[in-house]
């Protein structure tokens, strides 16, 4: 399995995946791990798939592998536990086929036989489920069908398991992998230090904050040799990695934000005073005349 220089790795696709040194063994263990196997490095042939980043972004540091010519996906995910994972594991899927079955082969008659995939979702967040769903469970995408059908013409199915916390590590999965149980304890140390900061963390802060992490993980026993090697890459891969929250809460921001220009602007055209505009939408006086000094955008 040879680590395309093109794909950029987050933490858990380089420990599981890409790590030069320990890549393959790592994904193996955890590829034993899920389907009680004894695979061997010797007997297994493993093939690093990719799909262009340009084109599904949230997936690119996630891991697809062909081993034996199965097609085997597995995705970290550290957002809210999102029910839409069978939809976009079928866009993923796609993509990746587009790169594996050769344009020529799709449309003449002979069959050409493409590999079957299995997705697995890890879900390490502090959000709860809605409903207080399982550890361990099957999405379906024929749950989100419109029309419910006994013998869904199309299907995918996405096993999803909640490793974070105590109940995450008694999971047979993480019991089963010595490596996936010390990834889990790394990043619950990770995840408890960037509690202490703030919603916009600077660069600095979050600098300290990975090397304590690290340094901490590593005086505990944890991914020793891993993160003695990959300090600088494995803070530089945090940096990195797309946060779905963080998207999602600079998004809202922004719309709030514009929301409150639209509504100033609105109450001073309609002869309000600048005190009461700034009383009502949580604006000082200076921030509600510089807005109305400013032209409206023109539509």
């Amino acid at each position: 399995m040879k680590a395309n220089s093109k794909i950029k790795s987050g933490v858990f696709a380089d420990l599981f995946c890409d790590d030069e040194k320990d890549g393959k063994k790592n994904f193996l263990s955890l590829y034993n791990a899920i389907h009680g196997t004894n695979l061997t490095l010797e007997n297994t042939k493993l093939e690093r798939k990719q799909i262009p980043q340009a084109i599904y972004k949230t997936f690119d540091t996630d891991i697809s592998v062909l081993v034996n010519g199965r097609l085997f996906v597995l995705i970290e995910h550290q957002s809210t536990p999102n029910e839409n994972m069978p939809l976009r594991c079928l866009e993923y899927y796609v993509h990746l086929l587009y790169g594996i079955v050769p344009a020529r082969f799709r449309y003449r008659e002979p069959l050409y036989k493409i590999p079957a995939p299995e997705f697995y979702v890890f879900y390490n967040g502090d959000r709860k489920e809605k409903g207080g769903l399982e550890r361990e469970r099957t999405m379906r995408l024929s749950d989100a069908f419109i029309e419910r059908q006994d013998d869904p013409a199309c299907e995918v199915k996405v096993k999803f398991a909640n490793i974070g916390g105590e109940a995450g590590k008694k999971l047979p999965v993480v019991q089963n992998c010595d490596t996936m149980k010390q990834y889990c304890e790394f990043m619950e140390i990770v995840a408890r230090r960037r509690s202490t900061l703030g919603t916009y963390p600077s660069d600095d802060e979050l600098i300290a904050c990975y090397d304590k992490a690290i340094s901490e993980a590593i005086s505990k026993g944890i991914l020793v040799d891993y993160l003695s090697r990959k300090a600088t890459e494995v803070r530089n891969m945090f940096f990195g990695e797309y946060d779905y929250d963080m998207d999602i809460k600079v998004h809202e921001e922004v719309a709030r934000e514009q929301k409150a220009v639209e509504a100033a602007r609105s109450f001073y055209a309609n002869g309000v005073s600048i005190d009461t505009i700034a009383k009502s939408l949580g604006m000082t006086e200076d921030q509600v005349k510089e807005i109305i000094s400013q032209p409206a955008p023109a539509n």
